[in-house]
Formats: C-alpha cells, sequence, structure tokens
C-alpha cells in the first residue's frame, strides 16, 4: 500500500481529534504517502501534523455544482490512491467515492446502508471522538489502543513563544486563557461562548489568590469582539495574537496551565500536554475531552455556557 487519503469533514478541532488516526496509519505504514481532504476552513489544522503529505481543500457544506464534484472525483482519481478512510456521513458523498475507483474504501457501517464502502467498521459514538475516529484503523489490521492527540512544535515556534512572553513581561509561569469560538459554532446555533464579565470575575479572582499565574488572553482572527469586551473591564490584560497555529501551540504548551471553551485551541491544547479547564454547554465533555486528570471539564447544568457558576471555574482552576 503506497497511497491513502483520509476526507475529514469539520474544524479544526475535528481535524485534531483525527490525528491519532493518521499517526497511527503512518507508523504502521511509514514508506506509505498520506494525504487528507479537509475544509478551507480547516486546512490550517496540519500545519501541526508530521504525518500528512498533501491536504486537499474542498467545501463539503458548499452548495457544490456538479461540475465541482466531477473535479473533485477526478482529483482523487489522479491520485491513484489504494484506500481511503472517510468521516463523512452523506450518502452522495459515499456513492462519489465509490465513483472514484479506490479499491479500499473505510467508513462506519452505521453509515453505509447501500454498501458502498468495502470495509464497514462498527462505529462506537459513547467515547472520546479520537478513539472513535481510531476506529477505523481495525480495517487496515490495526487494533492498538487510540493515543492522544499529538502536535509537532518547531523550535522556530519556541522561539517566537518565548520572546512573546518575554514582550508581554511573562519571564515566569502563566495562565493562558482563550475563550472565543468559531463562526460556524455560532452559525448552527451552539452558543460556547462564556460571558466576557464572568471571565472578568474569573480573572480578578485567580491574580487575587494566585498573584504568582499571570495571565495572558489569546485573540484569534474570529475571537476580536469577546477580547474588546474583556479589556475594556479589564485594560492592563495581557493580550498575544499569534499569527498562525504552531505559534498558539508553542505558546500553550509553554503555559502552566490553559482556560478555553469547547473549541479548536482546546483541542491544540489538549495535543500539547499542557494542563486544561475547558467549559462546555450544549456539547457533552466525554466525547470531547480525554479521561486524563490533566484536563479538567466544567459543564453546564443547563447546556447554557451562561449558566456555569464562576465559582465551579475558579475551583476547576485553583485545583487543576
Amino acid at each position: 500500500m503506497k497511497h491513502i487519503v483520509a476526507l475529514v469533514p469539520g474544524g479544526i478541532g475535528d481535524q485534531i481529534l483525527f490525528f491519532p488516526t493518521l499517526d497511527d496509519l503512518k507508523a504502521h505504514f511509514p514508506q506509505v504517502r498520506l494525504d487528507v481532504v479537509a475544509e478551507p476552513r480547516a486546512v490550517a489544522a496540519y500545519q501541526l501534523s508530521s504525518s500528512v503529505h498533501q491536504v486537499i481543500p474542498f467545501d463539503f457544506k458548499n452548495r457544490n455544482a456538479l461540475a465541482d464534484w466531477a473535479n473533485f472525483i477526478g482529483t482523487l482519481r489522479e491520485g491513484e490512491y489504494d484506500a481511503i478512510l472517510s468521516l463523512g456521513r452523506s450518502k452522495a458523498v459515499r456513492f462519489l467515492l465509490w465513483l472514484t475507483g479506490i479499491p479500499k474504501r473505510v467508513g462506519f457501517a452505521k453509515f453505509n446502508p447501500l454498501g458502498f464502502l468495502t470495509d464497514a467498521v462498527p462505529v462506537n459514538l459513547n467515547q472520546y471522538a479520537a478513539a472513535t475516529y481510531h476506529d477505523l484503523l481495525k480495517a487496515f489490521g490495526i487494533t492498538t489502543p487510540c493515543p492522544l492527540p499529538k502536535v509537532g512544535i518547531a523550535e522556530v515556534d519556541q522561539q517566537w513563544a518565548t520572546a512573546e512572553r518575554h514582550r508581554l513581561g511573562m519571564t515566569g509561569r502563566y495562565r493562558l486563557l482563550h475563550g472565543g469560538s468559531s463562526q460556524m459554532a455560532l452559525t448552527k446555533g451552539m452558543n460556547k461562548i462564556y460571558p466576557p464579565a464572568a471571565w472578568v470575575e474569573v480573572i480578578q479572582t485567580l491574580q487575587q489568590q494566585e498573584p504568582h499565574l499571570p495571565f495572558i488572553v489569546v485573540c484569534g482572527p474570529e475571537d476580536q469582539a469577546w477580547v474588546e469586551a474583556l479589556t475594556q473591564a479589564l485594560p492592563n490584560i495581557q493580550i498575544s495574537r499569534p499569527p498562525d497555529l504552531r505559534k498558539l501551540a508553542a505558546l500553550m504548551q509553554q503555559a502552566q496551565q490553559i482556560l478555553c471553551t469547547d473549541s479548536g485551541p482546546m483541542h491544540i491544547g489538549v495535543a500539547v500536554g499542557t494542563p486544561l479547564v475547558a467549559l462546555f454547554g450544549p456539547t457533552d465533555p466525554a466525547k470531547l475531552l480525554p479521561a486524563d486528570p490533566r484536563f479538567r471539564a466544567v459543564k453546564s447544568a443547563t447546556g447554557n455556557m451562561a449558566d456555569i457558576p464562576v465559582a465551579a471555574v475558579i475551583e476547576a482552576a485553583r485545583h487543576g
């Protein structure tokens, strides 16, 4: 087997959760060329992967014309792939994969009613999502337990993070806060943003109780409004704007602790191994955080992020 491609719909978090599958596939077939098809909004995740040869952007959620699908099929045919893994649930996508002529087509049995897959793997959705994805490797005879997601951070990005910390006056330990959420989540009607006023109370209390751990607040491309609301109440808070995910990962890795919401950066935080406290509203932390004492979830009892008590966040951060 020389060439394998994976179809991974979803955002940056979904890609990070798929990293263990890609890494183990590459470990068992070190000579294979491993490509990924990802939505344009998630392509940047593969800045953090050393297993993937090429990322092919394709917007699965767009209203693609027949010509777009034909070009997509042509791209996959030209790749001369021996196998394809698909996380997609659409019957149309499964049919199109069949049209590519790729001999080994791997996906979940639950989403294969018409038999377009050659290897249909039973799906277990009641576990950590990375483990669910990793189960696809059973079609390749790989039955090892799913490892945690990991990302590679280059020395140049570590140097950037060190320089950024010094620019902000952080020569020692610090907490990193990422409180934003993707626009896609809001489009889906999933509010994953903890109110800035609540974060202000969390920051002020923790800084009073643990002044040796100052905060760096990370502002991503979609977080400007949230950060502006925060800085209105805390004008002296230190803000960092990493120019890419590699540098964000390095800044996260150097932190003492990460506070965040259920988002793509949360998965990066897990992948760098820094102790983390994540806030969950409508989603299930058991499926999105691994069972590891370094990673703590604070779940809203109502499903509404705003209903998470500030005291619960502070308690988790102090004992995380």
